[in-house]
């Protein structure tokens, strides 16, 4: 593949790693756009020297253009950027909810379009610089080698993602990814509660546990209460929870996990039917 010349739309968090991931391995970034303080910060750190440009002026510069724009945004932008980009152009986004279809504006002038996304959370700075992560990608059949080898400049281990499932993907990580942020923060929150002043060092051998175990084992890596069959501890931690948004999370959390036990055979149908009644009794109490 030719060493291509970059432009990036978007100097946030991602679009500012992955220009300086595709910088080092070879590719001149040659425009950036940055509407924020903090992007044109991150693109004075991160992409020293590359000139920060209007949109326009980007998308005419570079040979493949990376739009590293929010999900709900991307849509507007690709009909902004639609005058100036060239037929065989590149471009490339890093929404993961979105395929190609959202780029369709681009593609009417004959750019060719691609979903480029990183399965990873950055921070913005250069500790993100080192990190390997999936790339989820969705192209034309033609294109696929050269968007795989930018995956795999990138440090990325290429995963091709179907159009019709961009959004299942997404949901998936933002599932596994998001939300354990939120089921992390309300535990240290109880921690706090009761008076533990680092919530965090009880929680982070325990935690790194359950993920690696997780990971390797699927459901079989599930211990606690409700893979005991114990109902009257359950119904003692819905009690015991005063938060109501906690309890609610907790209760949630505790169905859906009674669902998974029942079907990998770690309780039966009489143990599962004693844990619904403590976590129902729990939320009428």
């Amino acid at each position: 593949m030719s060493i291509a010349p970059v432009g990036i739309i978007g100097a946030g968090r991602v679009g500012a790693v992955l220009g300086a991931r595709l910088r080092a391995a070879g590719h001149p970034v040659v425009a950036v756009s940055a509407r924020s303080e903090a992007s044109r910060l991150r693109a004075r750190t991160l992409l020293h020297g590359v000139p920060v440009l209007d949109p326009a002026d980007v998308a005419r510069a570079g040979d493949v253009l990376l739009l590293a724009v929010p999900d709900d945004l991307l849509e507007d932008v690709a009909a902004e950027l639609a005058p100036h980009v060239r037929p065989g152009q590149l471009v490339l986004h890093t929404s993961g909810r979105h395929g190609r279809a959202v780029l369709a504006a681009l593609e009417a002038r004959g750019a060719r379009t691609a979903a480029f996304h990183p399965a990873m959370t950055f921070t913005g700075s250069d500790v993100d610089l080192d990190r390997t992560c999936v790339m989820g990608l969705t192209a034309a059949d033609a294109d696929r080698a050269e968007v795989e080898a930018l995956a795999l400049a990138v440090g990325g281990t290429p995963v091709w993602v179907a159009e019709s499932d961009r959004v299942v993907y997404h949901a998936a990580l933002a599932h596994g990814a998001n939300h354990v942020v939120t089921v992390v923060n309300q535990a240290m929150d109880l921690l706090r509660s009761i008076g533990v002043a680092d919530p965090s060092a009880v929680l982070e051998p325990l935690l790194r546990a359950s993920v690696t175990n997780t990971l390797a084992y699927g459901d079989a890596a599930l211990t606690g209460p409700v893979a005991r069959g114990d109902a009257r501890t359950v119904s003692a931690h819905v009690d015991a929870i005063a938060d109501a948004e906690i309890a609610a999370t907790y209760t949630a959390l505790s169905a859906a996990t009674i669902e998974r036990a029942l079907r990998d055979a770690r309780i039966d149908e009489d143990t599962a039917a004693s844990l619904r009644d403590s976590l129902s009794e729990g939320a009428e109490r």
